[in-house]
């Protein structure tokens, strides 16, 4: 499997490396978060741009942007607007969508970019080689918080991800049960021993799943979430705890 390098991280190989979501509504709350992570063990920061309340203006993403590489230096910023349809906090129309994405990276801020797989294959494919051109990596994602689809419906949605040059592809699901997350573990190990060339990431969601997201090095998801603050999603642990047990693993592999 080929790995993704992003600034000094190496994603596909070793320990999954830590993402911390930051979900604050206002300039002054997301920078003085951002701050904050100085002593937390993380690899990637996740801007979730839809919670931000001028998210829709992009001068004032901008100037965030422009802030928020001062305070993350060199650690790498993944830029996401979560649509309302996938759990996130407001819709926004589709050209908008793409045009914040774009700008994003055209802007040379940020390191990464997630987008929507249903959002359709000519947005993400739209944004997909806009970014490349400006040497921006994408997440292409989905995710369910109603259910866990059957395990072919997951590699298929991986594989899908693949096929339109995802760096990253990305998926999220809701258990019902404990059988629900042998399910998104088994398509896990099943995308990435039988179809993945690049790193994947995986997540059973909400208390249930909290097991799938410490063991991506044994069934293969090559990143997970934690916390600093304010989770982003169901089920993220405290970070410095999601890290502990991350190198216990990690050693004991």
């Amino acid at each position: 499997m080929n790995t993704i390098k992003v600034r000094n991280i190496e994603i596909g190989v070793g320990k999954p490396k830590i993402i911390v979501p930051i979900v604050g509504t206002s300039h002054e709350e997301i920078i003085r978060e951002a701050k904050s992570f100085k002593e937390i063990p993380l690899d990637v920061v996740e801007w979730r741009v839809d919670w931000f309340e001028h998210s829709q203006d992009w001068n004032a993403v901008e100037t965030l942007l422009k802030d928020l590489r001062l305070v993350l230096a060199n650690t790498p910023i993944l830029m996401t607007f979560r649509t309302s349809k996938e759990g996130g906090k407001k819709a926004i129309d589709i050209k908008d969508y793409i045009a914040l994405n774009v700008n994003a990276a055209k802007s040379g801020l940020v390191d990464l970019v997630d987008v929507e797989l249903f959002s359709g294959n000519n947005v993400v494919q739209t944004i997909i080689e806009q970014a490349h051109a400006c040497g921006v990596k994408v997440v292409v994602s989905n995710h369910d918080f109603v259910q866990t689809p059957a395990k072919s419906d997951i590699v298929n949605r991986l594989r899908m991800m693949q096929d339109l040059d995802a760096d990253i592809p990305k998926i999220a699901v809701m258990p019902k049960n404990m059988k629900d997350v042998l399910t998104l573990l088994a398509a896990t190990e099943e995308m990435v021993n039988d179809y993945a060339d690049r790193p994947i990431i995986t997540m059973s969601m909400g208390t249930m799943g909290i097991i799938s997201r410490l063991a991506g090095e044994s069934f293969g998801s090559s990143m997970t979430f934690g916390a600093a603050q304010t989770a982003s999603a169901p089920g993220q642990m405290d970070v410095a705890d999601l890290n502990d047990v991350l190198n216990a693993i990690h050693q004991a592999i």
